[in-house]
């Protein structure tokens, strides 16, 4: 019974862990240096979809054999 007991206890500090893991990722940015840098790289991320298209760089639409599926 106690062997139960210290595998839940063991179970559950480590989904604690994963959710605060998650929750600290996710949270907003409260330095101004920190939100400079999110800033640049949303700008430079949407500046990169614009300048590494299909038609950018062949001057045409993709086809399907232009398709890769997402990692």
């Amino acid at each position: 019974m106690v062997t139960v007991l210290i595998l839940f206890a063991v179970l559950g500090l480590v989904a604690g862990l994963l959710v605060w893991k998650i929750l600290r990722r996710s949270s907003v940015t409260e330095t101004a240096e920190g939100l400079r840098i999110e800033q640049d790289s949303r700008v430079r991320a949407v500046g990169d979809k614009y300048q590494y298209n299909a038609l950018a760089q062949h001057n045409t639409m993709p086809n399907i054999g232009d398709y890769r599926p997402r990692r």
